[in-house]
Order: C-alpha cells, then sequence, then structure tokens
C-alpha cells in the first residue's frame, strides 16, 4: 500500500528488453534521486508514476524493476527514459498523508488543460467512462502516482472531465510539472469508491 504523497522525483535512466519475443517486456534501471534507499530490499514495491514495482537488483541509488509488456499497454511514462514521481510502500507506523493508495493502474487518462491561475496550476484530465462513476467533487483520485482531490467533475459523452487546483509544492516536488495538453497520465480510483460499487451492486442484485 502507498500514500500517494510523492517521496522522491527518480528518473528512468535506461531500458532493456527482458527477451527477443515481440510481447516480452523490459527492464527498467532507475535512478532514485533522493529517495532514501539505505532501507530497500530485493522484493520491495515502489510505487513508479503510480504504478506499483517490485525491485529486482539495487546497488545505493539505483534499481532496476521488471515490467511485463501487460503493464506497459495499460500505463504511461514507463517505456521512456524521463522523470518519475517515487514512493515506497507504506509501513505501519507511516502517517497516512494522503489516502490509501494500492499502486495499481485502473486506466489512463488525457490532460485536456494544464495552466497556472494565480500562484497555482489548474490541471483537467479527461476519464474514460469505466472510471467516471468514481469521480466526485471533493474526492480522491491519484494521477501518475500522486494523491489529489477532486475540485470539479464534468460529465461527457465519453466519460468525464476533472479538474484539480495544483499548489506550487505539488508542481515543484512532482513530475505533474511536464505535463501539456494531450499527455496521458495513470489513473487510480479511491478504494473506497470501489468497495462502495461493490456493495451496492450485490444490494441491487438480491432483491
Amino acid at each position: 500500500m502507498f500514500t500517494g504523497i510523492v517521496a522522491a522525483i527518480g528518473k528512468i535512466i535506461s531500458i532493456a528488453p527482458l527477451g527477443n519475443h515481440p510481447d516480452a517486456g523490459v527492464t527498467l534501471t532507475i535512478d532514485a534521486g533522493k529517495l532514501p534507499m539505505a532501507d530497500v530490499a530485493i522484493g520491495d514495491s515502489i510505487a513508479i508514476n503510480g504504478a506499483c514495482m517490485t525491485v529486482v537488483t539495487r546497488k545505493e541509488q539505483l534499481f532496476t524493476v521488471d515490467v511485463s509488456r501487460e503493464s506497459l499497454s495499460k500505463t504511461a511514462g514507463l517505456d521512456t527514459p524521463g522523470e518519475v514521481n517515487l514512493e515506497k510502500a507504506l509501513t505501519l507506523s507511516d502517517r497516512l498523508g494522503g489516502h490509501l493508495v494500492s499502486g495499481h493502474v485502473d486506466g489512463l487518462g488525457t490532460v485536456q488543460k494544464f495552466e497556472p491561475v494565480g500562484e497555482s496550476w489548474q490541471l483537467v484530465v479527461d476519464a474514460p467512462r469505466d472510471l467516471a462513476k468514481y469521480l466526485a467533487y471533493k474526492g480522491s483520485i491519484v494521477v501518475n502516482g500522486v494523491s489529489l482531490t477532486v475540485n470539479k467533475v464534468t460529465d461527457t459523452q465519453t466519460g468525464c472531465a476533472f479538474s484539480i487546483n495544483l499548489i506550487p509544492h505539488t508542481i515543484d516536488a512532482t513530475t505533474l510539472k511536464h505535463l501539456k495538453a494531450g499527455s496521458p497520465v495513470n489513473l487510480e480510483i479511491d478504494l473506497i469508491a470501489r468497495y462502495v460499487e461493490r456493495m451496492l451492486s450485490m444490494s441491487v442484485g438480491s432483491k
């Protein structure tokens, strides 16, 4: 489990195929930047742009993860070198600064707008129809591994558009600063919303 509070900005420095098969995944080598790595062991989980990955090797601040072709097809930002948001998995003594996050990307959104508004930034993302029902005013959403609060939801023919206000600290401390109109983003819906939907669907079906 994670919190969606980005601990450091890392960087994918190399990508190597896991085999010659067309469906083979890749191995990512990542520079963890300022993320404390002394307590990270082989097999530990680290969220990379919101996607939970398993550490395969580690040497000081460099670590590698293996990413399947299926994961690559369902996420954004893991197939090219560049900066990524990093967060180590929670321990029982950690503060829950954001909200409970599983690190499982539920779908891809597309940035509709990203522009400054006063001292902050407005981010508007188009979400697909199968995720739209989980988004609500003042609800939680994870965008590229960052726990954020939804300020507005507008239903559309293809799903919904949700708006978020980003404070300067979030811009400085994450890779969201690099977004632009048309950028794909990893989305993870709130766990509570997922369970509420399941309970309501079972209740309706039992009548």
